[in-house]
């Protein structure tokens, strides 16, 4: 896989020296030594030098720009093809540099079923680049001595337990976004999808087995995160994380436009509506409260280019924002600095991903809202920034877009990520469907009636299970959400969510919505124990009450 690219996550990508020092490489000249042969060439240097630095500034800012205007019909014309290769609605591009908004634009529609132009000002989803900003309010609650970066989550959050002690007693605030916990990948997302609340959310970590030794290994999670956002809340005397993001974020930076409720976006006028991708086309879908609004700085920002941007300078102009300290440069350096290494050129801190390459330092993060792809990159050294988004799920568009274009301003090799992430999706695409779907000759299926029964984990609580014509219906009394088993091969069923109430949009968003299920034998050769395994390859134990 290119080190550049990571499996999208809910919502997706870096790691620390120390406290006070930056990520982001140091950029050493080389400096040419020479024997001057005389003194006038001494001279000479000494009165040119402090021209030589008062000019080069104005230079460098001049070229970055001239470099920008220079690549735009490069840029609009990959867009324009990526967009048609992913059939991507609406898509809107933000080029921040010498802080300002130096190119943007709006590509395509904001639906199929409006048509109207995507335009800099129209609303999306940003989904899991929320988390810098996430990352951002850590940093400022450390700036205030409300919180340290090394307490132990425990004692900011009594009820936090995971199942090995030592982790529970060692897990810092510097844990809670550093994706590293030793949790599975995406850990009990299925319990948001399934409108479990936060409590409930953050207490299921307490009965998963972790998957890798804590601190060692990448794995993307957003309950843990939740949690963050709960810290920070109860640090700032705030109800919620969203009340901090307006007061100390969104307020300060002018960012009128952006908001974190279904109600908000759906309210706007100049909003996009989202749109699952499949390999035959992207499908408009419906709003749900669901996801990600529940998951706070996990994922749940609506915004803009013109918006990102400003949040954009403020990273650039390491903390400060048209003069205003917005956060300390040591503490927003923190949140860059690398936590865990994914490979030799990529690695995660605090809400980004860190990604060496031969011309420049990126940081950069990008979203998956489930309808909505967004992408967020940084080169600070060179003192510019890129906003990509779309509506439309993230199968890696954003992120291959986003990265071409910072190849082409930084001058590295040309890689066509499009094409090979356009691949990769109809590939799993593909296999999922295969994965689901029942063979031609399935065994023999059991008698269903007896399978019936009330079934309990302790992550989901109670569940019933009921015949109902030709397949079982698995209850869960916590939310009401219902899954659906039908035989698919022996005492294998596919379990799919059905699409009552509240829960129709989150079935086609197509996220943690289909499994299998399996009747199994206990110690006693009963069938009492019901196992329940997501597509990702999570799996939980219900057993007969």
């Amino acid at each position: 896989m290119e080190p550049f690219t990571v499996a999208s996550s809910v919502g997706s990508r870096v790691p620390p020296q120390s406290a006070a020092e930056i990520s982001r490489p140091k950029v050493y000249r080389r400096v040419l030594v020479v024997l001057l042969s005389s003194l006038t060439i001494v001279v000479a240097l000494t009165f040119n030098l402090p021209n030589t630095k008062a000019e080069e500034p104005s230079k460098t800012k001049a070229a970055i720009e001239g470099r920008v205007q220079e690549l735009i019909p490069d840029f609009e014309a990959y867009i324009t093809s990526g967009m048609k290769g992913f059939d991507i609605p609406g898509l809107a591009i933000g080029i921040v540099g010498n802080n300002r908004l130096v190119y943007a634009k709006g590509f395509g529609v904001r639906s199929k079923s409006n048509r109207l132009p995507v335009d800099t000002h129209t609303i999306f989803q940003i989904g899991s680049t929320t988390k810098a900003f996430l990352a951002v309010t850590e940093a400022i609650m450390v700036d205030r001595g409300k919180l340290r970066w090394d307490d132990r989550v425990v004692d900011l959050y009594p009820e936090f337990q995971l199942k090995d002690p030592w982790v529970t007693r060692e897990f810092r605030v510097f844990d809670l976004l550093a994706m590293r916990s030793g949790l599975p990948q995406l850990v009990n997302d299925i319990l948001v999808m399934l409108d479990y609340k936060e409590a409930a959310l953050i207490r299921s970590l307490r009965y998963v087995e972790p998957v890798s030794s804590f601190r060692t290994t990448f794995a993307y999670t957003n309950i843990t995160h939740l949690l963050g956002s709960r810290i920070v809340a109860t640090a700032a005397g705030a109800p919620d994380w969203n009340v901090v993001l307006q007061k100390e974020l969104l307020d300060p930076l002018g960012m009128k436009d952006s908001t974190y409720t279904v109600e908000a976006i759906e309210a706007a006028a100049n909003h996009a509506n989202g749109h699952r991708w499949t390999p035959e086309g992207t499908v408009e879908v419906p709003f749900t409260r669901i996801f990600p609004y529940p998951l706070a700085g996990t994922g749940d920002i609506n915004s803009n280019v013109e918006d990102m941007a400003r949040w954009v300078r403020m990273q650039l102009n390491n903390g400060t924002f048209d003069g205003r300290r917005i956060v300390s440069s040591e503490n927003l350096a923190y949140t860059r600095m690398p936590k865990v290494a994914l490979n030799d050129k990529l690695s995660y801190a605090l809400g980004w991903y860190n990604y060496l390459t031969p011309n420049g330092n990126i940081l950069w993060h990008d979203g998956d809202a489930l309808s909505f792809g967004s992408f967020v990159g940084l080169v600070p050294d060179k003192n510019i920034g890129i906003i990509i988004l779309t509506n439309e799920t993230n199968v890696e568009a954003p992120l291959s877009l986003g990265r071409w274009v910072l190849d082409r301003i930084l001058g590295n090799a040309k890689h066509d990520s499009v094409a090979e992430n356009l691949k990769n999706a109809k590939a799993k695409f593909e296999a999922t469907a295969k994965l689901l779907t029942k063979p031609a000759n399935p065994r023999p299926f059991p008698p269903l009636a007896p399978l019936a029964g009330k079934f309990v984990n302790p992550s989901f609580g109670e569940a019933k299970v009921t015949l109902q014509g030709d397949a079982l219906v698995m209850e869960f009394l916590t939310s009401g959400a219902k899954f659906k088993l039908v035989p698919r091969d022996g005492d294998i069923f596919v379990a799919s969510l059905m699409p009552t109430g509240q829960f129709g949009p989150i079935v086609d968003l197509d996220y943690m919505t289909r499994g299998f299920a399996q009747f199994q034998m206990d110690k006693d050769g009963k069938l009492n124990l019901l196992r329940l395994s997501i597509v990702d390859g999570q799996a939980y134990e219900f057993r007969r009450e």
